[in-house]
């Protein structure tokens, strides 16, 4: 059956390989700021974490991109909602090893400086697009401290995540307003944040916060 030009444009909603290189680009104009360089040192938004381990956690998201996708495909992939059922992190505490870890190698990414960290994004930048190029869309991506795979575009997503949420984290912590985010990043970022929050708090709960201030819950976070 010929291809309609909905489906072409439905195929096309469905790339994310473009909506990436702009998050790329997102993180670099975050990690530039001067106000980052200064803070280095300060704490974050977050606890434990000091601006410039969170800002190394940000601006790694790249270079782990072009990592895993320059490994072998994996034969097969595992849904992106159950990405997240399975991980460790999302129910772990503060002090729990898996978080701990985390910080620590944002923390330790951090000693080279604000400018060594922009280098390494500027880098991934530069090979992302042929990399990206070459990756179809049934390309099963490996995340070796998971244990299990993802489909291109869901592994883009969950990247996309990570460079949304800490590119908020990092403007918090320094008092400026993040740099816009184009649709394309935005809404599948938003729509996950979603499904996740409905899975851990209620179709109801969601639903009443987004649309009902006189009966918002306290919280509706995804983790």
């Amino acid at each position: 059956m010929p291809e309609t030009d909905a489906t072409v444009a439905a195929a096309a909603a469905r790339d994310l390989r473009g909506a990436f290189l702009a998050a790329v680009d997102h993180v670099a104009a975050v990690v530039a700021r001067d106000d980052v360089a200064a803070g280095w040192d300060t704490p974050s938004a977050l606890p434990d974490w000091s601006v410039g381990g969170l800002v190394a956690h940000l601006a790694s998201q790249p270079v782990i991109a072009v990592d895993l996708l320059r490994a072998e495909p994996w034969p097969e992939a595992i849904a992106l909602d159950e990405h997240y059922a399975r991980s460790a992190w999302v129910r772990a505490g503060l002090d729990d090893d898996v978080n701990v870890s985390i910080r620590a190698g944002g923390d330790a990414q951090a000693t080279a400086g604000r400018n060594a960290v922009l280098a390494r994004v500027s880098e991934a930048r530069a090979v992302l697009p042929e990399l990206l190029a070459a990756q179809p869309a049934d390309r099963a991506v490996l995340i070796p401290w998971a244990g299990w795979a993802l489909r291109r575009d869901d592994f883009l997503t969950g990247r996309m995540m990570e460079v949304v949420v800490h590119g908020e984290d990092v403007a918090a912590s320094l008092g400026f307003d993040s740099p816009h985010l184009p649709d394309e990043v935005l809404a599948p970022v938003l729509a996950l944040l979603t499904r996740l929050a409905v899975r851990k708090h209620g179709q109801g709960a969601v639903v009443s916060a987004l649309s009902r201030a006189e009966r918002a819950p306290r919280t509706i976070s995804a983790f």
